[in-house]
């Protein structure tokens, strides 16, 4: 467990030498990343082993910082955990989906792990300053990866992205001050247990403001319009990112920050966010199920998923919040398949995302991997028992059921749909009516027969990548426990059970 601080210090460090030895050698830059991650992952599965959930945050390292405003404090509880755990899978993950990376392959690798770095902090940050200060570096590597190393409208993806994330930031930032101005201090317990004590008034604007800026990144309806533009234009690995851990940042602001320091905002707000989540979950699946372009369908899917996260926030009940953890996890694992499959398998070997040209070409022939690969992850997108995506949507459809049938209901009928997109994408982009004979059917028109020049197969690195998730994805769902046995001690915790209360009937 002590070690586990580690896992920020090395991303850094590996963040260096990729810079460093990239410029001379990009095999040298690869390696060193994925060993970096492979590192991190280590010490974080290292860490669970030895993990004794608890009610209560275990102290990593605390020393002072920045005097009179914030210390170096890191501590993990069950769900900081967690997603500590999905960080190292999502790292090694992405690295190996971008080991195809030649233009400045040192920069992007440690622009890649300084993001990792800062993903890594946050989660172990057990003060709201400190956890600010990793926030926001995570997101400046952000927009260089995208606007680099990306594709469609890049530049216009990352600057919306990064507009976004630091409005977001920015709203953070004011309701952080404000709570100083108080006398609220910093550290997580310290700063929970003396914002309760403020006016109804004050904890009111508070929580609008802490809570809408962390919902910015979590992609929540009206402000969830940077993701999938995000999404499509950023390179595969920067993709799964976003969709993998940047995204369940702002999720796990509202949680840990937000929602157990302003109980009165968080009653004042709280259908308001079941409002939004709802919305988000239908519209953001019935804009997926008309996208022709393959990577806007799991972009939009993606925000849609991220609603369900949301209303079990809203919902508050023990059983919402440990399924919207676990559905963190579980988006973050399968949303990153997703992005793998289309960005780096389908799109990097036809050159095209257009459903309309993909269904020309029989890629059940042509990529087999590939087409397998994503009808397990669609499987488990859709929430399919067996994979990760349906303990946790249960989870939370029951929770938000204790709390508001009516939201519970509403809810649901965002499952059908997300059925309805995952298996249009998998007939047309897969299983269409092409027959490989047709220079059209490889996306650009390229002169030769299709039959005669096949697709470039999938590589060793392509498929260790899918493995993982994939049988991460397997795992949680048949045994969901091993993160909710770490996940709902944590929500009984001091810390927590006012979030608790705040979804009792």
């Amino acid at each position: 467990m002590n070690l586990l601080p580690w896992t920020i210090y090395l991303t850094f460090a590996g963040a260096l030498v990729a810079w460093l030895v990239g410029n001379r050698s990009p095999a040298a830059a690869r390696w060193t990343a994925l060993v970096t991650a492979l590192t991190g992952a280590g010490i974080t599965l290292a860490a669970a082993f030895q993990f004794q959930p608890g009610n209560a945050l275990q102290t990593l390292v605390k020393v002072p910082w920045a005097r009179r405003l914030a210390d170096y404090h890191l501590a993990v509880d069950g769900i900081s955990m967690t997603l500590v755990v999905l960080t190292g899978i999502a790292a090694i993950a992405g690295i190996l989906f971008s080991w195809n990376i030649t233009h400045r392959t040192g920069d992007f690798f440690a622009l890649f792990l300084a993001l990792i770095g800062g993903v890594y902090g946050v989660f172990m940050s057990a003060d709201a300053f400190l956890l600010f200060v990793f926030y926001e570096i995570a997101i400046v590597p952000k927009y260089f990866l995208v606007a680099v190393w990306g594709s469609t409208n890049r530049e216009y993806g990352a600057m919306k992205l990064v507009l976004y994330s630091f409005a977001g930031s920015a709203l953070v930032m004011a309701g952080l001050l404000w709570a100083k101005s108080l006398g609220v201090p910093f550290d997580m317990a310290l700063f929970v247990e003396a914002a309760r004590k403020l006016s109804t008034a004050q904890q009111t604007g508070l929580f609008a403001l802490i809570f809408t800026g962390f919902a910015v990144l979590a992609g929540m309806f009206p402000f969830h319009t940077w993701a999938p533009t995000g999404h499509v234009a950023a390179p595969t690995g920067a993709s799964m990112l976003l969709a993998g851990v940047v995204m369940k940042l702002g999720a796990y602001g509202c949680l840990r920050v937000a929602l157990p320091a302003f109980p009165a905002g968080f009653e004042t707000f709280q259908p308001v966010i079941a409002a939004l989540a709802i919305i988000g979950i239908i519209y953001a699946g019935l804009i997926a199920l008309v996208q022709t372009d393959f990577k806007f369908v799991i972009g939009y899917s993606s925000v849609s998923h991220m609603g369900f996260v949301l209303l079990g926030l809203a919902a508050a009940t023990t059983t919402a919040l440990s399924g919207a953890v676990l559905q963190m996890f579980s988006h973050g694992v399968v949303a990153g398949l997703l992005f793998a499959v289309v960005g780096r398998m389908v799109y990097e070997r036809t050159h095209t995302r257009d459903l309309t040209h993909l269904r020309e070409m029989p890629l059940h022939k042509l990529l087999p991997f590939a087409a397998v690969v994503f009808v397990f992850a669609g499987l488990a997108s859709m929430g399919m028992p067996g994979f990760s995506g349906f303990p946790a949507e249960l989870s939370i459809l029951i929770g938000v059921w204790q709390h508001s049938p009516v939201w519970a209901v509403l809810a649901a009928l965002g499952i059908p749909v997300a059925a309805a997109f995952t298996l249009r994408a998998v007939v047309l982009a897969f299983f269409g009516k092409g027959k490989g004979t047709d220079c059209e059917a490889r996306g650009r028109g390229e002169a030769g027969q299709a039959s005669h020049h096949p697709l470039p197969p999938i590589t060793l690195p392509e498929k260790l990548g899918a493995g993982l998730l994939l049988a991460v994805s397997v795992l949680i769902g048949l045994r969901p426990d091993l993160l909710l046995d770490w996940i709902i001690p944590a929500l009984n915790s001091p810390l927590m059970k006012i979030a608790t209360q705040g979804g009792a009937q």
